[in-house]
């Protein structure tokens, strides 16, 4: 993402830099092999994140094109429920604090993963475009 964003996106096993603002952390699960002083998490969101059970079932069906679109839709509905709405909200009232707020994910493909989809319902939600 553009460094002029207000929401950025950066891998946990890089080093943070000056500009991140806010670093949230968005993955379920602590990073394995990161200390809590490297990864220098501000806020750990873990209910913006797909839930157990839909994470399990986009990875036992490998990530073939009709199971990340099913996956992307399902995630969307999720992060509409009620279980994702107060850490949506949050993470919306950081942005807009003044950001920056970037988020920070253990994943190794970021665009194939649930990252991007939060990003697009954040901007969504800000725009007023989805409650």
């Amino acid at each position: 993402m553009a460094v002029s964003e207000p929401v950025r996106v950066r891998r946990v096993y890089d080093p943070p830099e000056d500009g991140d603002g806010t670093r949230v952390l968005v993955d379920r699960l602590w990073p394995r092999g990161v200390s809590k002083e490297r990864a220098a998490i501000d806020v750990w969101l873990k209910d913006v994140t797909p839930s157990d059970e839909l994470r399990s079932w986009y990875h036992q069906g490998g990530r073939s094109g009709e199971r990340h679109d099913g996956f992307v839709e399902r995630y969307r509905t999720e992060l509409d429920d009620p279980a994702h709405t107060e850490a949506v909200e949050r993470l919306v009232g950081l942005v807009r604090e003044g950001g920056p707020v970037t988020l920070i994910t253990a994943v190794k493909d970021v665009d194939d993963s649930h990252v991007p989809v939060l990003v697009d319902h954040l901007t969504h939600v800000m725009k007023g475009k989805r409650t």
